[in-house]
């Protein structure tokens, strides 16, 4: 099956980018202001109004997509010089392989898997694996068997392990050498587990543990696909929880697999020549997004750096010296980058940089821009989803504005009542559900149909974030339905709060919620994280400073009334802003 590519017109991301100069300042001047889309999508209106795709009832990414991108490999229709997979250690180790190595070692993997391990089609298999080569065999491998995968972050307690043992059952789990102790604490509670693998540098091992390296390196490496149905299970998510116990959200082969081409091309631009850094760590969807369906799907280099902890000097480092032309990382990670010495580093090749996981604020968009002379195209979308909305390269540029909804989404805004908003007025973003449903929608929250039923409505996808869209048609992110505030009779999102705040030169990072008021009901509050040179100043006046500047930047009546300093703010491991934490304690206190 391979008609992604025709449906999708994406054999255009084979052509070769054009601009392919040396680095200087006037190039930098005129690519780092080029909005040029490097896969010809220049026209947002003709791409909506012509956008027609239907769901093939067969679709398996690794035979239908990468083994095809292998072949255009042999034939040199894909430029064997750029890596399909491209992995640097930590201690200065490389790991390239083209798309034909990388079929090779898949297959290697499912072999493994299948024959040695026993694992089949349908099987429920967890995975928590650091950034490693090993990873991304596992994610592929699990395709071309069809087993059902399930990633979870490496900073799992042994209490949320267990919680995932009870509601997903799986029957195996391949797992890190530095989580096993982890793991075997619990794993008396799952009766459904019987196979546990173990990467591992080491030769020690726990009792009952297969060894991934020993098995693998012996295993055949002619393997036959699976074939799978475009709306099986592919992949399982746990939700990141800030709100009550994670859900099990479940996706399709389409729905991740094939829907995901949309957001590689349209929104991360890329083509068969470019080489995508995303930040995302391994137990986040935002990996399946970026460092897998997506680029993948156009034949783009997938660049991963081992990095096991984050550092903003750092990342500003492999910038400079490794060839990436694509960077996506969220907003923490664009924040303190602004904040290190990013003007002594030179990126002479990078051309696109796009944020997601939750908004950025304008500010640090423009302390980007002015130090990289680049834009960052932000967009939205959920787990649940494929990208929603974004800024597209072919449209006029707004900093703060998360774009215009993406070809074959259509979307609105509505009030409580499910009545559908016009243009400034707040309220949920959601999905219009079409006859053949909603492209690249989750099949449902896995044994939760309840749940299923409250956000998948007869005439909607409900999202559960609040937005509205200007008179262009651009869309505004305000904030989650549960961290609106409801101040006096106005409704004030955070986000525009905390934007306003993060143009004073004090203000490192800030998170606003709601606070009990006698009078008011409830107002606003902001938690700021202040930088060094202010942590002296005289905390009352700088209050009053930080509060008559929001007054300025915003409408009056959005004024945070109560200010606390604090030295960081909450976070969930993906790195976004814990506000319903900080609004629990804040209640609770008062």
């Amino acid at each position: 099956m391979r008609l992604l590519y025709s449906i999708l017109s994406l054999r255009k991301c084979v052509q070769r980018w054009p601009y392919n100069f040396a680095f200087n300042a006037e190039t930098f001047k005129f690519r780092s202001s080029s909005t040029i889309s490097r896969t010809g999508f220049d026209n947002y209106e003709e791409a909506r109004i012509s956008w027609n795709f239907e769901i093939p009832e067969n679709f398996n990414f690794a035979a239908d997509v990468l083994d095809v991108w292998a072949d255009k490999e042999k034939t040199g229709e894909r430029n064997n010089l750029i890596p399909a997979f491209w992995f640097a250690f930590e201690d200065g180790r490389q790991l390239k392989w083209s798309f034909q190595d990388f079929q090779r070692e898949t297959m290697r993997t499912a072999c493994m898997l299948e024959k040695q391990c026993g694992l089949k089609k349908s099987d429920i298999v967890m995975v928590m694996l650091p950034k490693m080569p090993e990873f991304w065999l596992v994610n592929i491998a699990a395709i071309r068997i069809g087993f059902i995968l399930s990633p979870g972050s490496m900073t799992l307690t042994a209490k949320d392990i267990a919680y995932r043992f009870s509601t997903l059952k799986p029957s195996c789990i391949i797992a890190h050498e530095t989580v096993v102790d982890l793991i075997d604490q619990v794993a008396d509670c799952c009766s459904s587990l019987k196979t546990k693998i173990v990467v591992s540098s080491t030769t020690r091992r726990n009792t009952g543990w297969l060894d991934f390296h020993s098995l693998y390196k012996n295993a055949d490496t002619n393997h036959k696909c699976a074939e799978t149905k475009s709306n099986e299970s592919m992949m399982v998510f746990f939700s990141s929880g800030t709100t009550g116990l994670p859900k099990m959200i479940e996706h399709s082969h389409s729905s991740y697999g094939l829907a995901l081409a949309v957001t590689g091309r349209y929104w991360l631009d890329l083509t068969s020549e470019n080489i995508l850094w995303n930040m995302s760590d391994t137990g986040w969807a935002k990996t399946a997004y970026s460092n897998i369906f997506a680029p993948w799907s156009c034949g783009a280099c997938v660049f991963i750096h081992q990095m096991s902890r984050y550092s903003p000097d750092t990342a500003l480092k492999i910038l400079s010296e490794f060839p990436i032309d694509t960077l996506c990382a969220p907003p923490l990670a664009y924040r303190t980058m602004v904040h290190e010495n990013i003007t002594s580093h030179d990126f002479p090749k990078l051309t696109h940089c796009v944020s997601a996981g939750e908004a950025l604020n304008p500010e640090i968009i423009r302390l980007w821009e002015q130090a990289t002379n680049l834009k960052i195209y932000e967009g939205y979308g959920q787990t649940e989803t494929v990208l929603l909305i974004g800024m597209f390269k072919c449209l006029d540029y707004k900093p703060g504005s998360i774009g215009k909804p993406a070809p074959g989404i259509d979307v609105v805004i509505l009030d409580e009542n499910e009545n559908e908003l016009g243009a400034g007025l707040n309220g949920e973003i959601a999905l219009v559900r079409k006859k053949e449903g909603i492209f690249g929608l989750f099949n449902g929250y896995r044994n939760n149909p309840e749940m299923t039923k409250l956000r998948l409505t007869e005439k909607y996808f409900h999202t559960g974030d609040m937005a509205y869209y200007d008179e262009d048609g651009y869309f505004w992110f305000v904030g989650r339905n549960d961290d609106v505030i409801n101040s006096a009779g106005y409704r004030i999102g955070p986000f525009e709060v905390e934007s306003a705040l993060m143009e004073h030169p004090a203000v490192v990072e800030v998170a606003v919620t709601s606070s009990p008021d006698p009078s008011r009901g409830e107002v606003v509050k902001a938690f700021i994280v202040l930088k060094d040179t202010y942590c002296q100043k005289n905390e009352q006046h700088l209050i009053k400073e930080l509060q008559d500047h929001s007054k300025r930047v915003t409408a009056p009546y959005k004024y945070p009334r109560k200010i606390e300093f604090v030295k960081e703010l909450p976070k969930t491991t993906s790195g976004k802003i814990k506000r319903f934490e900080l609004r629990e304690k804040e209640w609770k206190k008062n």
